[in-house]
């Protein structure tokens, strides 16, 4: 192991037998673990007898934590940091760690595996030169409406969400694109009880009303891709203001530039003066 390295190690979504040869190799090896929830990530560091030290980093204390690990870092400390599931950083805390990482000049080094996101994009079957991926939507419904303006897109949309709101999300999407569009339900992925569902949307709350079990357990949702408009018709500023209602102003900036090809700085300079 190299010292004073941030290790961004992806762990597994469900199936604990696909954490990889090398993530458990760089787990093993690093004096610190930062993680979302202690407890679930001494579960798979029990499993391969590592004894490094778990420290919490997680939404409630992200920049108060990262601060030390930062300090830990420069004084020739390895950490990894690791999320509940899945790879850091996406829809889950670590985004500021990583940020005040390279801002102290630390080296960063991707430990890739595991991604809900791009499990769920490699067996939709929808064409997917690209795709966008959203995370979680807005929790109220109105502000869920909202962004769902701005994703009638001519590539695949990658949204994940929570049981409770699964089939209000459902019912959202269908009468924002219609009966006929077809959409992906991916349900605990690589978990025993996984179910992975291609079908209208018009069809989504019947399935999902089929089996009570089945409003339990994580989604990704995949959003077979539409006609879309053409970039040029899109004005960049009328989608930022959509997006801004529902995330922060550098998420915004960046939806908005990958939907619009507007620059993304540009975007973010007027999400700050919004």
């Amino acid at each position: 192991m190299t010292a004073g390295v941030l290790y961004v190690v992806a762990t597994p979504i469900g199936n604990l037998a696909d954490a990889s040869a090398r993530s458990i190799e760089t787990l093993r090896g690093v004096d610190l673990v930062a993680c979302e929830d202690t407890r679930t990530t001494r579960t798979l560091l029990a499993r391969h007898g590592i004894a490094a030290r778990a420290v919490a980093l997680h939404a409630h204390n992200e920049r108060r934590a990262a601060a030390g690990l930062v300090d830990a870092l420069r004084a020739g400390k390895s950490v990894a940091l690791v999320s509940d599931a899945g790879t850091p950083a996406l829809s889950d805390p670590g985004a500021w760690l990583l940020a005040e990482a390279h801002r102290a000049g630390i080296r960063v080094s991707p430990v890739p595996g595991p991604s809900a996101a791009t499990a769920a994009v490699s067996v939709c079957g929808f064409p997917a030169e690209k795709f966008l991926f959203c995370g979680f939507l807005p929790a109220t419904r109105a502000a869920r409406r909202k962004a769902l303006e701005a994703l009638d897109l001519p590539w695949p949309v990658v949204i994940y969400e929570a049981p409770h709101r699964i089939a209000q999300s459902l019912e959202d999407l269908r009468q924002r694109f219609g009966d006929a569009r077809e959409i992906l339900i991916a349900r605990e992925l690589t978990k025993k009880f996984e179910e992975v569902a291609r079908l209208p949307l018009g069809e989504a709350p019947a399935w999902l009303a089929a089996r009570a079990q089945r409003a339990q357990g994580e989604f990704v949702l995949v959003l077979a891709p539409g006609a879309g408009e053409p970039r040029a018709s899109l004005d960049p500023e009328k989608v930022l203001a959509v997006l801004l209602e529902a995330v922060a102003p550098s998420e915004a900036a960046r939806l908005a530039a990958k939907i619009t090809g507007a620059p993304k700085n540009a975007l973010y300079r007027k999400a700050l003066k919004s």
